[in-house]
């Protein structure tokens, strides 16, 4: 390694840096943007992306593009998401300190540490084994005790842990999974991408009635890996 690859590499490693990188981000992605984005309002989910080192759920070789604005690779085909669409989905659950939570797609965790932040418990299911068990250490070495990884088929949810408050899906289905709505609590909030896979997918909001039906609200165009299930 020279000499100016070095600094570069002493610079990416500086919490400092991260920091300062953390804050443009959210301020300039989330809090205030200029690219015709909706703005993020709810203040606790702005501390919390402030909050949580996003550089810590990401491998190493990507440290310099933590906080751009964007999804990054994170193995196995998989990405974690661009920090707006993390901010956006959470606002849109409408997290409290009191609920407890199911993501659908831990990826390497860096949804549920935000999560975290902001309900009492959050359940987190991941179909590719080795993400789930690096995840799972991640999440654990740097504190987050209220969080719980399942390797598994998240289409089927967490029944033993439902009715849930809020479901956050970060892989896309092309329909809504019968299962997850049945975990839902009354007056609880589903957010979830549903669409093709490899195409254009609709961001929904989906309100669990008194009478077990569902409001669904559309409230943006995204794209999502697909939703990948077990084989049966």
């Amino acid at each position: 390694m020279n000499e100016s690859n070095a600094q570069e590499s002493t610079i990416f490693q500086t919490n400092k840096w991260y920091e300062q990188q953390r804050e443009a981000m959210v301020l300039d992605q989330i809090e205030q943007p200029t690219d015709g984005r909706t703005a993020i309002t709810n203040k606790k989910v702005l501390a919390a992306m402030r909050e949580v080192p996003r550089h810590w759920f990401i491998p190493k070789e990507y440290a310099h593009a933590t906080y751009h604005d964007g999804p990054l690779p994170i193995g196995h085909g998989q990405t974690i998401s661009q920090p707006y669409i993390v901010a956006i989905m959470t606002e849109l659950l409408h997290p409290q300190l009191t609920h407890t939570v199911l993501e659908v797609g831990t990826g390497s965790g860096y949804q549920a540490a935000v999560l975290s932040q902001l309900v009492q418990q959050v359940y987190t299911i991941e179909i590719v084994q080795p993400l789930g068990e690096e995840a799972t250490q991640t999440l654990s070495e740097h504190g987050y005790d209220n969080v719980e990884v399942r390797v598994g088929d998240g289409y089927r949810g967490w029944p033993e842990q439902s009715p849930f408050d809020g479901i956050i899906v970060t892989a896309a289905p092309d329909h809504i999974p019968q299962p997850l709505i049945d975990q839902l609590r009354t007056g609880g909030r589903m957010v979830i991408p549903v669409g093709p896979s490899g195409g254009i997918q609709e961001l929904l909001v989906l309100t669990k009635q008194k009478d077990g039906s569902i409001c669904e609200t559309e409230m943006m165009a995204v794209r999502f890996v697909p939703l990948t299930r077990e084989k049966d």
